[in-house]
């Protein structure tokens, strides 16, 4: 068994098994945060940074789907009410676009998959032009002028196909999906690429696939698996080039785990977990600081209003 040399970062996953495939550094010197929580306790929630603000929007809560939208101020950690989505939807995707948030599709109430989308315009919800289909349980980030849908659920099943809206032309149209097709994964977005993150398809047990998407040709490539395959989770990217994946779930719990790929080094490193286990969360990054909101303590339905940040700056 080969000794371990003493660093900073020291190797996680099977530290010291001369079995372990390709062990994973670990990050030990950074600290997270507990701010102040969501006022509505809820899981499968959408969130996009606008700003130095947190727009998080519908989900499942106590009194079932919501279109339920409040905002955190990250200056004086503090929560205020935003104006309610038209419609109620769980698994909504949002991204933000020249500082205004964008929400897309997600399920409603009676289960129907909703083809909607709404920007947050001067303290309204604007709507936009219907998607090219429904679509639910996806992500949504930007890269190149142009925000991408990815993955999540279709009509038909687990979607097929990446779905690209132009917000400055109010335009959408249809590109390559994943090479393997999932819902319930990490999408961000750093350096004009999409980074598509874990997921799972049909059941609760996760993958590790980690795709980027280069819009410039429309075509996705697969990178290094995330260490711990999962669903139920999302993503974000900090400004200093790290890809985060937080959270998840599978049927004996909730992932506590949190991992960073570092896009120039193209590798992944192992951050210190989450306090609150969770899944369904929203996950943004606002300068080189991860903000983990909300999400469900448990498999299935259950409510947090946690909030959680650790910041990246000295990786």
């Amino acid at each position: 068994m080969p000794r371990c040399a003493a660093l900073v970062l020291v190797l996680a996953l099977v530290a010291c098994n001369a079995e372990a495939e390709t062990p994973v550094p670990r990050v030990t010197d950074l600290e997270w945060e507990t701010l102040a929580p969501m006022p509505t306790p809820r899981t499968e929630v959408a969130a996009a940074a606008v700003g130095g603000r947190i727009v998080v929007v519908g989900g499942f809560a106590s009194a079932g789907t919501v279109g339920t939208t409040e905002v955190y101020d990250v200056a004086a950690d503090a929560w205020s009410a935003g104006p309610d989505l038209p419609v109620a939807v769980n698994h909504a995707m949002a991204t933000s676009f020249e500082d205004e948030a964008y929400v897309f599709g997600g399920t409603l109430g009676d289960g129907a998959i909703s083809d909607a989308a709404f920007v947050l315009s001067d303290g309204a919800w604007e709507p936009l032009p219907l998607m090219p289909e429904p679509r639910t349980a996806g992500g949504a980030a930007v890269a190149g002028g142009l925000i991408h849908v990815v993955g999540g659920v279709g009509p038909e099943g687990v979607a097929e196909r990446t779905l690209v809206f132009d917000p400055e032309a109010g335009r959408w149209s249809v590109t390559e999906g994943l090479g393997r097709p999932r819902e319930h994964m990490g999408v961000a977005a750093f350096d004009e690429r999409v980074y598509a993150v874990g997921g799972r398809a049909g059941s609760l047990a996760g993958f590790g696939d980690v795709e980027v998407l280069d819009p410039r040709t429309g075509s996705w490539s697969p990178l290094p698996d995330l260490p711990t395959p999962r669903g139920g989770m999302a993503a974000a990217a900090t400004s200093n080039g790290f890809v985060v994946a937080a959270g998840g779930e599978e049927e004996g719990g909730t992932f506590h785990e949190v991992e960073a790929f570092d896009v120039e080094a193209e590798r992944w490193v192992a951050l210190p977990p989450m306090p609150t286990a969770r899944h369904g969360l929203g996950v943004v990054a606002i300068g080189t600081t991860m903000y983990v909101i909300a999400g469900g303590v448990d498999p299935g339905l259950s409510f947090s209003g946690a909030v959680e940040a650790i910041d990246l700056a000295r990786l």
